[in-house]
């Protein structure tokens, strides 16, 4: 039936993806306008509609970079249910700046966040309200023309590589893939932790990298698991032999992949990207852990969804469940680590002194 489906929809497919492609060469022939900004800015994103971990790619360019620049972050904030530009601080929630946007401003202090819409509009309010920014990193912005960043990083999922993807509603990808040559990096994610040579180098090869463009990859560092209420009174079993997973993101099979090494029994509740939770799901989250046939289990979550779970209604509820979420982050493999960082800050340093010129 899916093979169906997938065979009815191709032309759709087609038709939407050559409508994207007429878009795309109206801007490369400067018949709709893309900006340029003397600021360095940085765009992250990807030809999926999403799950190839934009934002802890962030958070990496983030730590890279603010010990010696000023970085501003701006996000059209997904899910957000305000509309225009916001200058974010930590007294926002998920519904009025969107979960990853909350994620990024609450973990880091030192750094400015903001949310538009418009990404011109907002790269030039950042830059009215803040002329001292040095940085400015574009959240999933590839496919946003109007704005030309000086470096733009593609990024692509380890276990499916948008080369072997199609335009939705077929397959998954936003675009054609010949939208990859205008990236200036591409960072393969969510890659083993022992990278096979003879496997990388067959990535490079299938995807065609050209001369212009830079090939790294990536891998995921889990953290500990940290209660989602700090003031929670329950305790971590010693020894975990049941977990329940839930989460809202696009592709959990890293995740589930690691806890499964953490118990015996893995449970999974699957939610939309972004899902907004209500209190008919609490309910069915708290049922289903109860339902675990196993005194040492916990509720388990990722760091994105915690930010969607902190109102007092769900507080009271879930504040007697041992529920934790986990942290995650990125790493780029030995092999390309320094490459990588120095490419990234190498254009920020000469960027930000011409920027200065202007």
């Amino acid at each position: 039936m899916l093979k169906i489906l997938k065979v009815c929809a191709y032309p759709v497919s087609l038709l939407y993806g050559f409508i994207l492609l007429l878009r795309n060469k109206l801007f490369d022939w400067h018949i709709l306008p893309s900006e340029t900004f003397a600021i360095p800015i940085i765009s992250i994103g990807n030809l999926t509609m999403g799950g190839t971990g934009k934002t802890p790619h962030t958070e990496y360019l983030i730590r890279l970079l603010q010990d010696q620049f000023k970085v501003a972050i701006l996000s059209r904030g997904y899910g957000r249910l305000t509309r225009g530009f916001i200058l974010v601080d930590n007294s926002m929630d998920t519904l009025t700046i969107g979960d990853e946007v909350k994620q990024l401003s609450d973990k880091f202090n030192n750094i400015t966040v903001a949310v538009s819409e418009s990404r011109r509009a907002g790269i030039k309010k950042l830059i009215e309200l803040q002329p001292e920014i040095d940085v400015i990193l574009l959240d999933d912005a590839f496919q946003h023309r109007y704005v030309k960043p000086g470096l733009s990083i593609l990024l692509s999922d380890y276990s499916n590589l948008y080369i072997y993807d199609f335009v939705v509603p077929t397959g998954f990808l936003r675009e054609f893939i010949s939208g990859a040559k205008r990236a200036d990096i591409i960072c393969i994610t969510k890659s083993p932790k022992v990278l096979s040579p003879i496997v990388s180098k067959d990535i490079e090869e299938s995807l065609k990298i050209m001369e212009s463009q830079k090939l790294y990859f990536s891998y995921i560092k889990f953290g500990n698991f940290i209660p989602l209420y700090k003031d929670t009174k329950v305790e971590m079993p010693k020894k975990v032999y049941a977990i329940l997973l839930f989460s809202g993101i696009v592709n959990t099979y890293p995740f589930e992949e690691y806890l499964k090494t953490a118990c015996d029994e893995l449970t999974v509740l699957r939610y939309n990207d972004h899902y907004q939770y209500t209190e008919k799901d609490i309910d069915n989250i708290i049922t289903k852990f109860k339902d675990l046939y196993s005194v040492n289990k916990i509720v388990v979550t990722t760091e994105k969804d915690a930010k969607r779970l902190e109102s007092e209604t769900f507080y009271e509820k879930l504040k007697n469940i041992p529920i934790y979420y986990v942290p995650i982050e990125i790493e780029i493999h030995k092999k390309y680590k320094q490459d990588f960082d120095n490419q990234i800050l190498n254009y920020v340093r000469k960027n930000k002194a011409n920027s200065r010129l202007h």
